[in-house]
């Protein structure tokens, strides 16, 4: 489980044969759950003061890898009983999204993205988006994309100062949207009781 608030922008060493080796402060062990971009990744292998993660084939599939070069966003798992900021991101990416405009309003940026339209239904006004990792609140949504408000340390200490208009990003969505669709779902197939949700996040 992750936050979404970027830990360190860790340095890409290499990536060759699904092992993507980066350079950082941050000290992980073999075995570690890191999320990368917001793609939640094992750690395999460390080295002084790099460490490697491996990206199966189907993760590179779904991924922006173009972005898995030069710097990256890097925040190592949650720990039970740290301070929560954020919102609560699994690292896994639903799709990509494409960022369709950059407005510079003088005091912050914003970031109007495109993602395909099964997954508009989890995107709400004020709610929570990852992008890249990156926890960001929803501002707006329109029919084809929605837009975020990115203040300048953001946009300037992220991989927002390098995006562009048709750069891809990885796009998780609020995880609490999914959970009540799928209870919607069952409700629309049954009675639903509270035995029955307890069941439902039981499996989930």
């Amino acid at each position: 489980m992750f936050t979404g608030l970027i830990r360190e922008m860790a340095k890409v060493v290499s990536f060759a044969n699904n092992f993507l080796t980066v350079q950082a402060e941050y000290k992980p062990k073999i075995g570690d759950s890191i999320a990368i971009n917001g793609a939640c990744l094992t750690v395999v292998k460390t080295s002084g003061n790099t460490f490697t993660v491996e990206l199966s084939l189907e993760s590179q599939k779904i991924l922006a890898m173009e972005n898995y070069k030069g710097y990256v966003h890097m925040e190592p798992a949650m720990m039970m009983g740290e301070r929560f900021e954020g919102h609560v991101v699994q690292g896994h990416v639903d799709c990509l999204g494409t960022i369709n405009d950059i407005r510079n309003n003088g005091k912050s940026y914003d970031i109007f993205v495109c993602i395909p339209n099964e997954y508009m239904k989890y995107v709400i006004p004020k709610g929570s988006i990852t992008v890249d990792g990156v926890s960001l609140t929803i501002n707006e949504v329109s029919k084809t994309n929605f837009r975020l408000t990115v203040i300048p340390h953001t946009f300037e200490n992220t991989l927002f100062k390098t995006y562009k208009k048709g750069s891809k990003v990885n796009i998780e969505t609020d995880m609490f949207a999914r959970y009540i669709e799928n209870l919607m779902n069952h409700k629309k197939s049954n009675d639903l009781t509270w035995d029955k949700v307890d069941s439902i996040m039981a499996w989930h």
